[in-house]
């Protein structure tokens, strides 16, 4: 009887920990949804800043950047991971592409200046051999990720105010679809000449020639802050995508581990409970034909 009364716990325990995991897995879909939202509603922004540059760039040639000699070049990265877990490989897939990448491009440790976003990524980079100079916590919901935003660009201002930077990278996780992601990396810095030259090379969407009448350098800087702004904001939106993707997938094998557990629960207590009343009768079976023997 103890036995029974034990697996009965057992799987009413269960029953109220699978109601948990259903609750987190549809709440994680949700925030996915709503974190494609957040970078759907950049489409048009990004629309007017590649505009806004190809209005400018044919009119204006952007300054090459003279890399000086005897000067010791640094590399900025900005690593995007998570602060809660749950979320299975997440920020171990994203420790681990930072390290392949770092390896690829020949980066040395030393010459690199790390921004993480994230304390459990922070800690995965670190037991890499990784020193993470700048830290900011994830933002925890869609109107969150604009401030993150902005502190990521002072960031970026304080490196190259300080530091010879030759280049500047994002590598964070980015959603594919349902509870896919995959680790990818984007350079900020500086621009890509092939983007530069799409956007260029295409017509005019009007019969009005556009002009400007500020500062050409001025307004280069001006746009390659939107444009770092843009890049930076759909990185996070796709890192927290990622993330309760991440997540998904823990709480759809969770559930799945959960249901196995609960169907063998059951059957294990309806064996027993069989075998109880297997016994019971074979007891008053036993009991009958010990009465039936002391009457005759």
């Amino acid at each position: 009887m103890q036995n029974m009364q034990a697996l009965n716990k057992r799987h009413d325990t269960a029953e109220d920990l699978l109601s948990v995991v259903k609750t987190m897995k549809a709440m994680a879909a949700a925030n996915i949804r709503e974190y494609e939202r957040a970078e759907e509603s950049l489409m048009y922004y990004n629309q007017g800043i590649a505009l806004a540059f190809r209005g400018l760039l044919r009119h204006y040639r952007a300054k090459n950047r003279v890399r000086k000699k005897n000067v010791r070049w640094m590399t900025g990265i900005v690593v995007l991971g998570s602060d809660q877990g749950m979320n299975g490989p997440f920020n171990d897939r994203i420790a681990g592409h930072t390290v392949q990448t770092l390896n690829r491009q020949g980066i040395a440790r030393s010459d690199l200046l790390t921004l993480c976003v994230g304390q459990r990524a922070r800690d995965r980079l670190e037991s890499e051999g990784i020193s993470v100079q700048e830290y900011l916590p994830v933002p925890g919901s869609p109107a969150d990720i604009t401030p993150s935003v902005q502190q990521t660009i002072t960031v970026m201002d304080l490196w190259d105010s300080r530091h010879t930077i030759s280049r500047i990278m994002m590598i964070y996780n980015q959603h594919l679809a349902g509870a896919a992601y995959e680790p990818c990396t984007k350079r900020l810095l500086p621009l890509d000449r092939k983007w530069l030259k799409e956007i260029t090379s295409g017509p005019w969407p009007s019969r009005r020639v556009p002009t400007f009448r500020m500062d050409a350098d001025r307004l280069f800087s001006l746009l390659v802050r939107h444009y770092l702004f843009s890049s930076v904001f759909q990185a996070l939106a796709e890192s927290l995508a990622s993330e309760n993707a991440a997540r998904l997938a823990a709480m759809q094998g969770a559930e799945r581990n959960i249901k196995e557990k609960i169907d063998e629960l059951k059957n294990r207590y309806q064996q027993l409970r069989q075998t109880s009343i297997t016994e019971e009768l074979l007891e008053v079976v036993a009991g009958f034909n010990a009465l039936k023997k002391r009457t005759s």
